[in-house]
Formats: structure tokens, sequence, C-alpha cells
């Protein structure tokens, strides 16, 4: 891909970096479609079973490139536009978003778009949107308030001002904080546990942990019971039952 948008592999997890750093890894239209693609290329790949998301210098992301926005002939061409937060959600693996620096506006975003999210000592995150008259449209709202409560999804979006790390875990914004130069090998580690698991159940657990936001408690037990059920069906569960009795670590083939 190109250099505004990396994707390397190491071992089985697909790592994404965000390499703007000189405009704080801003998103542009083209990089959205290369978000599309990397996405779609972790979702083939079976060798994959997690991901990270991070980005270069002092930025994890600081959202839509604000320069770029008036290049849309219409509002309903901007409503239109490649939805890069839209793509990431799309992403069928365990992602783990390790917030190196800035998470602005769609930043933030994509990083509650991710499973897990980790952040260097030195990351601010914000919904600064309304500071220049309009809401964020890539979850904002939604995925806050599920994170940390209406009150403080409130505070965030209506005020616009940045959090510091040690407030985003206070709040549960974030499971983990980590030195500047720690942040990226911790994120690797994480998703390279995830990928040592039985894939298919990896990725049952995070379609399940999505549903069950649209879903009463009673419903959701079902569902999660119904998955678990397809899960127990599989030959990686065969496979994880036999190693257990064997007393050896098991070898998961997503089957």
């Amino acid at each position: 891909m190109t250099a505004e948008l990396l994707f390397e592999v190491e071992g089985r997890v697909g790592i994404i970096t965000y390499n703007r750093p000189a405009k704080l890894n801003a998103m542009t239209p083209e990089m959205a479609v290369l978000m599309v693609e990397a996405v779609a290329r972790c979702n083939s790949d079976d060798d994959i079973r997690a991901v990270v998301l991070t980005g270069t210098g002092k930025a994890f992301c600081a959202g839509s490139d604000i320069a770029l926005l008036d290049s849309y002939a219409t509002p309903w061409d901007f409503r239109n536009r490649t939805e890069y937060c839209d793509a990431l959600r799309g992403l069928k693996k365990p992602v783990i978003a390790a917030i190196n620096g800035y998470a602005f506006g769609g930043g933030l975003e994509m990083a509650l778009s991710c499973d897990i999210r980790i952040a260097a000592e030195s990351a601010m995150l914000a919904a600064p949107e309304i500071k220049l008259g309009w809401i964020g449209g890539g979850g904002m709202t939604a995925l806050l308030a599920h994170s940390i409560g209406p009150s403080n999804a409130a505070m965030m979006v209506m005020t616009g001002e940045a959090v510091d790390a040690q407030k985003a875990l206070s709040w549960g914004l974030v499971s983990e904080i980590h030195p500047q130069d720690a942040l990226r090998a911790r994120a690797v580690q994480i998703a390279a546990t995830i990928a040592e698991r039985a894939p298919i159940a990896a990725e049952t657990a995070k379609a399940n942990l999505a549903a069950v936001y649209n879903m009463p408690l009673e419903q959701a037990i079902a569902y999660e019971r119904d998955l678990q059920t397809i899960c127990f069906a599989t030959e990686d569960a065969n496979e994880g039952r036999a190693a257990f009795k064997a007393k050896r670590a098991a070898v998961f083939r997503r089957r």
C-alpha cells in the first residue's frame, strides 16, 4: 500500500499503520479507500487471526482532513463518501487499537470501533467536532455512550475538550496505558495471544459482543448459547478438548 497507510504482517497478526505524521495522520479519501482494501485483505486471509491499528508520529489519527472537506460538491456527496469507520467495523478479526498519541474526531471513532484499546501515556482523546459546528458521524455518540456512559459521553461530545490517557483509563475508554516506546509491542503481544486461540471462536466472540448492544438480556444470553453451540461443533473445539485431555498445546486450524 502507499506510504500514507502501511500494512504488514507479523506472524498471524496484521498491522495497519496510519503514516501521515505531518498531518497528524488525518484521513484523506484515498486513505479511506486503502482502509477498505486493508480490511478486505485481513478478512480474506485465514493466516491473519488478529489485527493491530496504530499511527506514526505523535498522533494515532486526527480524523478526517478538515482542509479536504470542502472538496465534496454537496452535503449528500459528503454523506455518501467512503467511510473509514464503517470499513473498520467490517473487520471480522479481533482488532486492537494502539493509541500512540492524538485520537481526535474520526480517529477516536476508529479507536472506539476496535475491540480492545490501549494507549500511550501521552495519548489524548477528543470528540472536537462541535468546535467546528457539527458532531461526529462515524458512531461517536453511540460508541462513547456504550463505552463510558451517557454523562461522560455528553461531556466529551458537547464540550469537545480532550481527555488524557489517565482519565480515559479511569472511564474505561482504554484498557491499559503504556510508555510510548512499549505500546506497539504490547498491542502486538495482545493480538498474538488472541491469534493463538481458536480463530472461529475469537471471531464469534467479536460478533457476539457487537450483537449484544441491540438485544435484551435474555435474548442476548440465548444468542450467545447458539453461538457457543456453533463453535462447539467445529474441529477446533474437538482439538481443544483433545489437547486438554492430553495435556498439550492445542493446534487450531480454523475449521
